[in-house]
This record gives C-alpha cells, structure tokens and sequence, in this order.
C-alpha cells in the first residue's frame, strides 16, 4: 500500500520561508493530482495548491504569489515552497495524492507549520 511521507515543517517568523516535501513509496500511476490542503485548528481543511500530472496549477486565492507547488514524476515527490509566511498560514499541513484513472486517494500524516514571531 503506497503512502506519503512529509517533511519540512516547523517555526518561523513572519515573512519567512519554509519547503515541504511529500514522497511516495510506491508506484502511484502516471495520471493523478497532487495536492497540498491545510487545517488551522478550529477550521475546515481547505486545498491550498494542486498540481496535475501534466503541470496543470491550481492555487488557493490567499496564497497566490507566495507559495509555488512543484512535482517530480519520475520521483512521485511533490513539493511546496512558501514565501512570505503569515501568522494565517499557521495549520497542519497535508500531503494527498488522488488518481484520475484509478480510483485511489492517499494522504499523509500532516506536517506542523507555525509562522509566529
């Protein structure tokens, strides 16, 4: 059973810059999304950034400008690079992947992303 292993995630001040990354441990098939959604608490989860597998884009309205999402096929990674942090950003942070052909949908464990001074 494949799963997804996150990383990257931590503390930073207000205007900084965090990396998450996401790996697959197995085969995941060639036409699927992947996507990164976040939940503050007391919140609704919400999809921050996607990516098809033929670099289609799609960005949550809050962090249009600030984050870029990025994938590796051949590696099944995807990542996420946030700039400009806000103490808004502050949720965990989940890595999914969900097939467009087949019928899967995978999600990591979260990671824990605080922007705070």
């Amino acid at each position: 059973q494949v799963q997804l292993v996150e990383s990257g995630g931590g503390l930073v001040q207000p205007g900084g810059s965090l990396r998450l990354s996401c790996a697959a441990s197995g085969s995941i098939g060639r036409f699927n999304v992947m996507a990164w959604h976040r939940q503050a608490p007391g919140k609704q989860r919400e999809l921050v950034a996607a990516i098809t597998s033929s670099g289609i884009l799609n960005y949550a309205d809050s962090v249009k400008g600030r984050f870029t999402i990025s994938r590796d096929n051949a590696k099944s990674t995807v990542n996420l690079q946030m700039n400009s942090l806000k103490p808004e950003d502050t949720a965990v942070y989940y890595c999914n992947i969900h097939g467009v052909v087949a019928p899967y949908d995978i999600w990591g464990q979260g990671t824990q992303v605080t922007v705070s001074s």
